[in-house]
């Protein structure tokens, strides 16, 4: 960026006076294009497999995927799987949707909030900010939890009259978080997130082999997959699952993601898309289904929980669970910190900034967000409910309704009148109207449960 801006105000300066020749003039403004290409060539470094391992750690981690089997105990096995199903098959399409939009009127747009404002204006810009802080923020308190879960299990097998809290891991996590966002971009995550990427695999791998042990361990006749409680509890159980759901396919940052591939960046982050959804499905729905399988109505809200032997394949998977949750805690918390960089910045030049500078800002806006993430999650570890609103209020509208919404408007003048446009324009408007309805649903029923938690439980409560 230092040297686009120096080569501008060079070329600038320049032509403020009259050229020597015209050979002189061509040879600046080749020396202009050469610095803005080298400056391109910066952000596309990475191939279709960094693009589905950053897509793969974004969306596939054990905080999104271990309440699965509750939601569908909530909703019972027919509205369940296809529910699931319908998520999986409409997050990759909306996924595939937002990838098409890439340089769709000649610029590149390389985060979520400013390919809204190019197709939305002011209000696109400035919702999709909103939706993408409640979605990472929210994401992060609940990972966290899921985080500090994990840690005081293994602890637990190792000490088990030990006095170390939930509260305590939750900071523990905080302080590593801390130190993994001083480094500069999603790019420089790429070896830790195929780290993640293989820590899902070997998660889902343990966790659906354990649980198939666990569930023919146990006496079959006492399973129940009835729903449970009154009528309205039912229902706003079945809100908070849909909203589950909707955050077990949280991917709010893919624009970021596409940023970070070279060309053609279309072809690329379409072939990790897709790679990455194999993934999800292998791992997100036999999870779903023989977790439910097993326990019944009777599952815990995080899966793990669950488990009980043989406790040294659950110690395993719960470290599993912790290096993937690093990583996509790391992807989420990224747009937060690049909104206070560039606040904190904006009245710097390029060339007036220095490293140090830069490290400083850094450091004191990752402290920041930290300190009240970490407050939060040790605060009110409530994992299944920060699960469902999160996903109702934050990744729903990112994840569904914008996509469909943006695709058909930036396409609009192209393709009004062909037979494809009119099948899309049907399909992305039954997504809007169902997945507008899901976030309504789910956040309602996800704030009823946590004013019933905030009742039962005191601050800082030990689960």
């Amino acid at each position: 960026m230092k040297l686009h801006v120096f080569a501008s105000l060079r070329f600038r300066s320049k032509m403020t006076q009259p050229p020597d020749s015209a050979e002189a003039a061509e040879e600046e403004r080749q020396q202009v294009e050469e610095v803005e290409e080298a400056e391109e060539s910066k952000h596309g470094k990475g191939t279709w497999k960094h693009a589905a391992f950053h897509v793969a750690t974004t969306i596939a981690t054990p905080a999104a995927y271990s309440p699965l089997p509750f939601a569908l105990a909530s909703l019972g096995w027919s509205l369940g799987v296809s529910s699931l199903v319908g998520a999986t098959l409409a997050t990759w399409y909306s996924s595939l949707l937002i990838a098409s939009l890439w340089k769709w009127d000649g610029k590149k747009h390389v985060t979520y909030r400013h390919l809204a404002q190019s197709i939305f204006g002011f209000w696109g810009y400035w919702s999709i900010a909103f939706f993408q802080q409640v979605a990472s923020i929210g994401n992060n308190i609940a990972i966290q939890i899921a985080a500090g879960s994990s840690l005081k299990a293994v602890y637990k097998y190792y000490h088990k009259d030990g006095d170390l809290t939930l509260q305590h891991f939750v900071i523990f996590f905080g302080v590593f978080e801390l130190f993994l966002s001083q480094l500069p971009d999603i790019h420089s995550l790429r070896w830790v997130n195929a780290l993640c990427t293989f820590s899902t695999i070997g998660f889902a791998a343990t966790t659906i082999g354990v649980t198939i042990y666990n569930g023919k361990k146990i006496d079959r006749k006492s399973i129940s997959y009835g729903l449970d409680g009154s009528s309205s509890s039912k229902v706003f159980r079945a809100f908070n699952a849909l909203g589950a759901i909707a955050f077990s396919f949280g991917d709010a940052m893919l624009p970021e993601i596409q940023n970070t591939v070279r060309e053609p960046a279309k072809k690329n982050v379409y072939k990790g898309v897709s790679a990455a959804y194999g993934i999800i499905v292998l791992s997100y729905w036999q999870l779903a289904f023989t977790g439910y399988w097993a326990f019944g109505s009777q599952v815990e809200p995080y899966i793990l929980s669950s488990l009980t032997v043989p406790q040294w394949t659950i110690v395993m998977a719960n470290l599993f669970a912790v290096i993937q949750i690093s990583g996509c805690f790391q992807i989420y918390c990224r747009p937060t910190y690049a909104y206070f960089e560039e606040t904190l910045l904006s009245n710097e030049t390029a060339t007036s900034r220095s490293s140090l500078r830069n490290k400083l800002v850094r450091l004191v806006c990752t402290s920041m967000y930290m300190l009240l993430i970490t407050l939060v999650a040790a605060a009110m570890p409530f994992f299944g409910d920060f699960v469902a609103i999160c996903g109702a209020i934050g990744f729903t509208p990112l994840d569904f309704v914008f996509p469909a919404m943006a695709y058909l408007k930036a396409r609009r003048r192209r393709h009004q009148n062909t037979k494809m446009y009119l099948s899309l324009l049907l399909l992305n408007f039954a997504i809007v109207v169902w997945f507008s309805a899901v976030a309504v649903f789910g956040c309602i029923g996800a704030v009823k449960f946590i004013v019933e938690d905030v009742k039962t439980y005191k601050f800082f409560h030990d689960m």
